[in-house]
């Protein structure tokens, strides 16, 4: 077993489910349907991912079993996602880094591995000066997992975030990184001890989720 979480490179994008590697709904203008893979155009994602990276830094990383995904998340200065602007709890300040998705495999939820890709999220943008990270959150809960952009209400209130531009279905949430310290434990080694159930080499999942 060989695990490792950096930051996503354009090779990374074969790997990810059909819908995650194509899937544009951040990237697009104009009110879109919310859910997953409502906009796809494997170009225009990859043309994001290199702008935003030549502009402004690291914008993804991956975790890796051997040579599969295991989950990956996305962020970014809210700006750079004219998606954001069209919601009744849009960002007020475009510089703000915003988590756009995090996703993870169906057999590797509920390990801890959406909590440390968050981690690594935070850490990076402590690193480079970023003060504050701002997430879209979905109230439904009755909504299907598999096909929503943004991310469980839950999730986000258990690991500091908290509400800060209300609304009934997608209210806006923020965490201080100010407050934060990073972490004297290594990402890697936190990766290395998450315990998953047997995984068969290879798999492509059929369908990856936002609920961690």
């Amino acid at each position: 077993m060989n695990r490792k979480l950096r930051p996503i490179n354009g090779s990374d994008f074969d790997r990810l489910p059909v819908g995650c590697s194509a899937c544009a709904f951040w990237e697009s203008g104009g009110e879109r349907e919310r859910r997953c893979s409502s906009v796809c155009d494997a170009d225009a994602q990859r043309a994001w991912y290199r702008r935003v990276t030549d502009e402004w830094g690291i914008c993804g990383k991956v975790a890796f079993e051997d040579d599969e995904v295991l989950g990956f998340v996305k962020y970014a200065p809210s700006g750079y996602f004219p998606q954001a602007a069209t919601f009744a709890a849009a960002p007020e300040d475009p510089s703000v880094p915003l988590l756009a998705c995090l996703h993870i495999a169906p057999d590797a939820l509920h390990r801890g591995l959406g909590t440390l890709l968050l981690r690594s999220c935070m850490s990076d943008l402590i690193a480079r000066g970023e003060r504050r990270l701002e997430a879209f959150a979905y109230t439904d809960t009755g909504a299907s997992i598999e096909t929503m952009p943004m991310l469980g209400l839950p999730f986000l209130l258990r690991n500091g975030f908290t509400v800060v531009r209300p609304d009934p279905r997608y209210p806006l949430l923020r965490l201080e990184l100010k407050s934060l310290v990073a972490w004297q434990d290594s990402l890697e080694a936190m990766l290395d001890s998450l315990r998953f159930p047997l995984r068969v080499p290879r798999r492509v999942p059929a369908s990856w989720t936002n609920e961690k």
